[in-house]
């Protein structure tokens, strides 16, 4: 072990007082949430000293893994339906519960020779054989997929198509592979791909209200510490991450 010279003692006593209270928090995320939440969790973790580990995927996924004890400190769903799940088995703090932030839905076609749509209806095309969504019975993104096409009166014409993905990002990278012709997926994933191009946005009064709500886990091994993180989460900082990442925040 390196010794400490005297000048630096305050130094090496406050380094070693940091690395006996560091805590890990474990944070299970949607899927969509990871590159925000990751850039997020670096920039607290320069002054916390608490490392945040996630665990990123369908939150009806992390639902059912925290049903079945799964190690969770916060839980951060991209829709209301399994944040209420797990609220209704007694498994979130509702203290702790709160709407953070908002999106909306995209149709997506790959960069390379994608073809031109132009409207919803475009997508009951002969031309468009096969679209990408995450699974529309389960994961938030597929079953707000699911809703607006069947607000519009075209669920029937193009659930023969459906190519159903395990999450979100998956249906985004079956875009960006060529190996479908389109996918609906959230704003923020489009934006990050460079192998996809959006074909048309959803208008908001079209669209399905997209909320992400955040809570701690009861039964945390580490309540301080993911207290700490779940109100960073609803700092001015935060924040600023999510909007650069295309997310609207909630008041």
């Amino acid at each position: 072990m390196k010794r400490c010279l005297p000048a630096l003692a305050a130094v090496c006593l406050l380094a070693g007082t940091l690395a006996l209270s560091a805590s890990e928090v474990m944070v299970f995320a949607a899927a969509s949430l990871t590159d925000s939440l990751q850039a997020i969790a670096a920039d607290y973790g320069k002054t916390s000293g608490d490392k945040i580990i996630f665990n990123f995927g369908a939150s009806s996924t992390l639902a059912r893994q925290i049903q079945a004890g799964a190690p969770a400190d916060i839980f951060f769903s991209a829709d209301e339906a399994q944040m209420d799940v797990l609220a209704g088995r007694g498994l979130i703090d509702p203290a702790t519960r709160r709407d953070r932030l908002g999106n909306s839905l995209v149709v997506v076609v790959p960069l390379a020779g994608g073809r031109e749509i132009k409207s919803p209806s475009d997508l009951t095309n002969a031309a468009i054989e096969r679209i990408a969504l995450a699974d529309p019975q389960a994961v938030p993104a597929g079953v707000y997929a699911k809703a607006w096409l069947g607000k519009l009166r075209l669920w029937p014409a193009v659930a023969p198509k459906v190519i159903s993905t395990e999450n979100v990002r998956a249906a985004l990278a079956a875009v960006a592979s060529g190996n479908v012709d389109a996918g609906v997926v959230y704003k923020t994933d489009a934006v990050i791909s460079p192998k996809v191009k959006i074909a048309y946005e959803v208008p908001p009064a079209d669209g399905p209200d997209i909320r992400y709500p955040m809570a701690l886990v009861k039964g945390t091994a580490q309540p301080e510490a993911a207290r700490k993180f779940l109100s960073y989460l609803s700092s001015a900082a935060a924040g600023h991450v999510f909007t650069r990442y295309g997310f609207r925040l909630h008041p």
